[in-house]
């Protein structure tokens, strides 16, 4: 009954165009890129003939990294929404798929956190929201085990090396030690360089294995055809239901 009344008296719209059905209207559903088997085994990037690693795996220490959706179009409109424009129920769809997706089997589940000024101009961590749907349908804890030591500039500009320099030094351990195996949690996998630097610091912190779960992933050169098929059976965790818990 509560359901139903949330529905009546707040429609939840199209994470995308702000209009449709939630979460993705069909329009949006339509273009939405879906990551689909072959992957890379280490970082999941979808390719031609499945292979152990490809030219896109990120940096050591990541064990593997995984993510149900391409950052483009639909999706990343979606988590811009949820990063800019304090759409957190978007965050719990994305949970959803992400679970779906992840290869890891973990212990624990944390995330890339903001800088304190940051996450006090938009007033709440992204990756916090997308960890905690996370854990929930894995059952797994949530622990922030990272604190944002510097607020880094944009990075879209930056070739992949320097972005790993300018991360360097930017999180440090939140104070307990991890257990052996971690699940990072953050919004977008692009080069790697991010999770890597967090990775590096919980593996230095105790941990033995640290896997990366992302909403979306950024991808250089082509995309494979089918990652865009509107038949893909993983479509269906997008298309219009109940409302996230």
């Amino acid at each position: 009954m509560a359901s139903v009344l949330l529905d009546l008296l707040f429609p939840l719209r199209c994470a995308s165009c702000g209009t449709g059905a939630w979460p993705f209207c069909p329009q949006c559903l339509g273009r939405l890129g879906v990551v689909t088997p072959p992957l890379c085994d280490r970082c999941g990037r979808p390719v031609e003939e499945a292979t152990q690693r490809c030219r896109d795996c990120p940096p050591v220490p990541i064990l593997s990294a995984r993510s149900p959706l391409l950052y483009a179009g639909p999706a990343r409109a979606a988590l811009h929404r949820l990063k800019f424009g304090g759409w957190r129920v978007v965050a719990e769809a994305c949970g959803a798929a992400m679970a779906a997706v992840n290869a890891f089997d973990a212990e624990v589940v944390t995330w890339v956190p903001l800088s304190s000024a940051r996450r006090a101009s938009r007033g709440f961590d992204q990756a916090r929201a997308l960890a905690m749907a996370v854990a929930s349908r894995l059952s797994l804890p949530a622990r922030p085990l990272l604190v944002r030591t510097t607020d880094t500039p944009p990075q879209a500009r930056r070739s992949a090396a320097e972005r790993r320099r300018a991360m360097r030094g930017a999180f440090r351990p939140a104070g307990r030690a991890p257990p052996g195996r971690v699940l990072l949690v953050d919004d977008v996998l692009t080069t790697g360089a991010t999770t890597a630097e967090c990775a590096r610091v919980l593996v230095s912190a105790g941990a033995a294995h640290v896997g990366v779960l992302t909403a979306a992933r950024a991808l250089s050169g082509p995309v494979p055809a089918r990652c865009y098929s509107r038949d893909d059976s993983r479509l269906s965790l997008w298309l219009p239901g109940e409302r996230p818990r």
